[in-house]
């Protein structure tokens, strides 16, 4: 059966869940986050940065899915930091989605003016318009920055996160908090690497399943959330096919064994700063 974690904030959220980055067309985006909820997701990750809330909206929508059994995640972008602004563009993602609320709102990146984004983050969970608030590509020394400030603490930080980039620090640091990591992309992006890694080709031969079935039931496993990204309604409805089997200890081990500490991007921060600066919204589409 779908499993859920429990986040501080006292809410739970689906272990498996559909992202949508990167899915500009309308209609696809559509089609996709309706044959994940016909599949057995109930969560979906979209941000404001992407382009596509209104897709994901209709989706949710045309499904049939009752309102209240979707966890709804999207995120603040960094152009929108601050009190007010921050604020609008919960409001504005709040009616481009036509959920009425949202699950969970992250800050996109750790730059601007975060601490205005969070006291707007705060708020709107103290009035109901969003459940949960968290993060997304924060790092030990942003989150610890974060913590100084915050009434309420971040329930999760979405990272880059798969068996080669298994984010030793991190990690433990975010368990010792109580925020839940997501990871985005979570069968990274697809490597070719990655997939054919001979240990989790054995293991996907030993049970019967996908290497990218492995790599998701490795994450269950683990305790960490994984939006995996797809169109394909055949490979959507397969990645959300890991909870009957399981890995042993030493299966686990094995995959553990893999972690390379090494981000598939390695982008220095000073040149993240720069670079995400000068991005707006209609540019990520």
């Amino acid at each position: 059966m779908p499993t859920s974690l429990s986040l501080n904030s006292g809410t739970s959220i689906p272990q498996l869940g559909i992202g949508v980055f990167l899915v500009s067309d309308v209609d696809e985006c559509q089609r996709s986050v309706e044959a994940a909820l016909a599949a057995g997701y109930r969560l979906v990750d979209t941000a404001v940065a992407y382009g596509n809330e209104r897709a994901v909206g209709r989706g949710i929508a045309a499904s049939g899915v009752p309102r209240e059994d979707v966890f709804v995640t999207t995120k603040v972008w960094i152009a929108d930091y601050g009190f007010e602004k921050t604020s609008a563009s919960i409001d504005a993602s709040i009616e481009r989605l036509g959920t009425g609320y949202l699950d969970l709102v992250l800050l996109h990146q750790p730059f601007s003016d975060v601490s205005g984004a969070w006291r707007a983050m705060e708020q709107a969970q103290a009035d109901g318009r969003v459940r949960s608030i968290g993060v997304s590509n924060f790092t030990v020394a942003d989150l610890t920055d974060l913590l100084e400030y915050a009434t309420v603490p971040p329930a999760v930080n979405q990272v880059e996160l798969n068996p080669y980039y298994q984010q030793r620090e991190l990690i433990p640091y975010l368990r010792q908090h109580e925020i839940a990591a997501e990871a985005w992309y979570p069968l990274g992006h697809g490597s070719k690497r990655l997939l054919e890694e001979p240990v989790l080709v054995e293991l996907a031969r030993t049970h019967g399943k996908s290497v990218a079935q492995v790599i998701l039931r490795w994450h269950v496993q683990s305790g960490f959330v994984a939006i995996p990204k797809s169109v394909d309604p055949a490979h959507i409805a397969e990645n959300f096919h890991v909870f009957d089997f399981e890995l042993a200890d030493d299966e686990m081990e094995r995959i553990a064994a893999l972690d390379t500490d090494r981000s598939s991007f390695g982008m220095p921060r000073w040149l993240q700063r720069t670079l995400f600066g000068l991005i707006r919204p209609r540019q990520l589409r």
